[in-house]
């Protein structure tokens, strides 16, 4: 089946239909906006680098005719800048909140938060943002689509080193934020009866996160990557699938064919078990107090002096 066919037989108009996504100038971002503009939807981009995310809203609006999308800054490595996210689209309402960013092996540092800024960009501040957005998403029957990582299966959570400040493989720092992103979030949306999330994966594909390794390496493998994994377009249509389709506790959506492959298709999880999605759950949760209070701490050292607090 062609792109074309599945998109007849999997999408509809989302004409009127508010979405914010996260990381929408990269590869699969891209493609995804592409869809949703083409489908009707208007448009929020939340991205780090405004400028580039300027021109991706002047590049959609030109090639797509009376396509409404907005930007707002976001920078995932600093908790206020989340907050004020959260408070803007709270404030313009949304029907659907699509984390798709995600950084892999960068420099590393500790956030303002306290926690390293792998696991701050991929778990605590889009969990954080997905926890003050939730009741308006009750109040909209609206869905949190969250992308997730194969990844998430290379190691286990620490309780002594949450974050995985202290390890030093790209591919186990992210991977345990991804783990927490998913099974927090299935976890959070577990009894809920109005809002939903879809939780999917594209696979492996040749976009902005690929091009982590050294660059003798990178320009190697580059071209190879290219042809044998899922171009973006093609990738992109697992993360448009949760659109459209919720998924149920412990489901993703992701390629067919080794989670590497193919169109989107359901797939049970397997890789967590009960009693550690449970202590992922809790562990989130003290995640987000922290976040929260670092956001409160940071609000009363700016009041002007002479205010009360």
């Amino acid at each position: 089946m062609n792109v074309q066919k599945w998109l007849q037989n999997n999408t509809k108009k989302l004409h009127g239909k508010k979405i914010a996504i996260t990381g929408s100038t990269g590869g699969l971002g891209k493609e995804l906006c592409a869809y949703l503009v083409s489908l009707g939807a208007s448009l929020v981009l939340l991205d780090r680098n405004h400028e580039r995310s300027m021109a991706h809203r002047e590049s959609l609006c030109e090639r797509f005719e009376n396509a409404d999308v907005s930007c707002i800054p976001l920078d995932l490595e600093d908790i206020d800048s989340a907050d004020m996210v959260a408070e803007r689209l709270n404030e313009i309402g949304i029907d659907y909140f699509i984390h798709n960013a995600g950084a892999y092996s960068i420099p590393r540092h500790i956030c303002d938060s306290g926690y390293d800024n792998v696991f701050q960009i991929n778990f605590a501040s889009p969990y954080y943002i997905i926890r003050k957005i939730l009741p308006m998403l009750r109040e909209k029957n609206g869905r949190v689509v969250a992308v997730g990582s194969i990844a998430h299966n290379y190691s286990n959570i620490d309780e002594d080193d949450v974050d995985f400040a202290k390890r030093k493989a790209a591919s186990k720092v992210y991977g345990n934020a991804k783990r927490y992103l998913m099974f927090s979030l299935f976890e959070l949306f577990k009894n809920e009866d109005k809002a939903s999330l879809s939780i999917v994966h594209p696979g492996i594909t040749f976009t902005n996160i690929t091009a982590h390794y050294p660059k003798l390496i990178f320009a190697v493998i580059k071209h190879p990557m290219k042809i044998i994994f899922m171009k973006p377009r093609k990738a992109a249509l697992c993360i448009l699938k949760g659109v459209f389709e919720k998924t149920e506790y412990c489901t993703w959506f992701g390629p067919r064919i080794f989670n590497v492959w193919g169109l989107p298709k359901k797939q049970r999880l397997t890789t967590c078990k009960s009693g550690e999605i449970l202590k992922i759950a809790e562990i989130s949760e003290k995640v987000y107090l922290q976040c929260e209070q670092t956001v409160r701490n940071r609000n009363c050292n700016t009041q002007p002096q002479g205010i009360n607090q």
